[in-house]
């Protein structure tokens, strides 16, 4: 059988300005940093396509707020790569032109990041007041619209772990079909400020991140995933591991304002995420992709558990 090739997914960040400011933003010390010009975007765009790109990725901070968002969006196309999506906090859709103006730019897909079940826990996560219900129109009226391409994002912290099967309740029941629970990355930004408050333990999240995607099975969605995690506490789920699905499915590059990165999947194992001692001869140690550095210097390994059956 021939070996599938890869796509090449090229992530272009827009720069870091936000109208939400979450709590554990990877870019939270970078707020003030210039955005990249129109020019610079409409540029990569084009050397994306010269390199092959099957997709681009938008994200910021929140691409969606820019005034050339559409633009950049609408040339990808006219240039011909086959799949333009964005991830986003959703509320610029709750304007039913500005949704519409994005749909006709023709943007493939959307991630909608939520980060709570309801008001209080989302709201208190990105310190927009009014933010989930915004989000919670801009999914309206996208579905008014008939566009239907709508993903999900989660990013898992101390304060919204105990709601993901709720929040799981509430993503299947407006049938989104592709979901990541994202174990928060402490390495930088809000969560390493602020790392006892909002980063809780592998092993007490785990069950609940494991739960959410048990809802989603139930619910007839088996592309749900978790990503950023040690696979000793999902050995249930390996299908449905972020990371492992990536590395076999594409070639990832970052092109931020400050940075890069040819290779996010090799870069993360080697400054992002590491294996201790306890991970040896664990049967999944080739799989795994280890825990946050940081997540180490502040809580240690205790809880990575090797495991010594084979796990299919």
């Amino acid at each position: 059988m021939a070996k599938m090739k890869k796509k090449l997914k090229i992530v272009l960040f827009t720069g870091y300005a936000c109208n939400n400011n979450c709590a554990f933003c990877i870019d939270a010390d970078k707020r003030a940093m210039p955005q990249k010009t129109t020019a610079e975007l409409l540029a990569e765009v084009l050397c994306a396509k010269k390199q092959g790109a099957d997709i681009i990725e938008i994200i910021g901070g929140e691409a969606t707020i820019r005034p050339d968002f559409t633009r950049v969006v609408a040339t990808a196309k006219k240039l011909g790569i086959k799949e333009v999506a964005c991830a986003t906090n959703g509320r610029v859709f709750a304007d039913p032109a500005s949704a519409k103006k994005i749909v006709d730019s023709g943007i493939d897909s959307l991630i909608f990041s939520v980060h709570g079940p309801d008001t209080r826990i989302h709201d208190a996560l990105t310190r927009a007041p009014g933010s989930f219900a915004q989000l919670k129109k801009g999914l309206t009226n996208l579905r008014a619209l008939g566009f239907l391409s709508i993903n999900g994002n989660t990013t898992v912290v101390k304060q919204n772990m105990t709601a993901l099967p709720r929040l799981a309740k509430f993503y299947a029941g407006l049938g989104i079909r592709n979901v990541e629970y994202i174990f928060v990355d402490p390495n930088y930004g809000g969560a390493k400020n602020n790392f006892k408050k909002l980063v809780p333990r592998i092993s007490k999240v785990a069950p609940y991140m494991r739960r959410a995607l048990a809802i989603g099975r139930q619910a007839g969605m088996d592309q749900w995933k978790v990503r950023y995690v040690p696979l000793c506490h999902f050995t249930d789920c390996l299908d449905q591991i972020s990371e492992i699905n990536e590395r076999k499915l594409f070639l990832t590059e970052h092109w931020a304002p400050d940075f890069k990165n040819t290779d996010a999947v090799a870069s993360r194992a080697v400054v992002g995420r590491r294996k201790t001692a306890r991970c040896r001869g664990c049967s999944l140690y080739n799989l795994c992709e280890g825990i946050w550095v940081e997540y180490l210097k502040n809580y240690g390994d205790s809880e990575l558990k090797p495991v010594k059956r084979r796990v299919r």
